[in-house]
């Protein structure tokens, strides 16, 4: 198995919580579960020989309660374009196989529902952020307008998906998943959006 391995890109993601998330911080999810659909666009990225760039990943999750307390359901998207050498190498990674802060994800999860291969619209025109699988659900999402006219952020905060960004605090418009059983429906609540880098530990 290959383990030299980097991705850098974006990433968004809407959940239930209210404005800001408090899971964040470490709190309870505003309604004592969470359910997050977060996505990632790899603008550079390679698993060994393996080159992933500009491919889009995303999962849908079920956290029971608060999210260190582990025990998801978590469903996983790769993006249709990926051949199967980019899908299995992606999903590695992603399952947390080969390490890094990925794997720390990953170690929260109780069930992987399946992994599929969609097409995944993931779109950034300013402030607004866009997510859509076809089938399966979409958010969208607007940044938050603070003091100056400058966008919210948060950082050094102690549960993150992209550690050692600063996290842009959004409002999600919409919310919409219907897959493996489960279905979500929101409007007005949580959103964030960070740069990433993710490699091996």
């Amino acid at each position: 198995m290959a383990t030299d391995w980097s991705l850098k890109g974006t990433y968004f993601e809407s959940c239930n919580c209210d404005v800001v998330c408090p899971c964040i911080f470490l709190h309870p999810p505003t309604q004592g579960f969470c359910e997050a659909f977060p996505a990632w666009h790899i603008d550079e990225g390679y698993l060994g020989a393996t080159r992933l760039d500009g491919l889009n990943v995303a999962v849908w999750l079920h956290a029971p309660g608060a999210l260190t307390d582990g025990n998801w359901k978590l469903a996983l998207y790769i993006d249709e374009r990926a051949d199967e050498t980019q899908k299995d190498a992606l999903t590695q990674i992603y399952s947390g196989q080969v390490g890094g802060h990925p794997a720390v994800i990953a170690s929260f999860v109780g069930e992987l529902m399946g992994v599929k291969s969609v097409p995944i619209e993931y779109r950034v025109e300013g402030r607004q952020r866009t997510l859509r699988i076809p089938g399966v659900g979409e958010a969208e999402m607007e940044a938050i307008n603070g003091e100056n006219d400058k966008e919210v952020t948060v950082q050094n905060h102690p549960l993150a998906v992209c550690p050692g960004f600063p996290h842009v605090i959004s409002e999600t418009q919409k919310l919409d998943y219907s897959d493996y059983g489960n279905q979500q429906s929101v409007s007005g609540t949580s959103g964030l959006s960070a740069s990433f880098a993710y490699q091996p530990d």
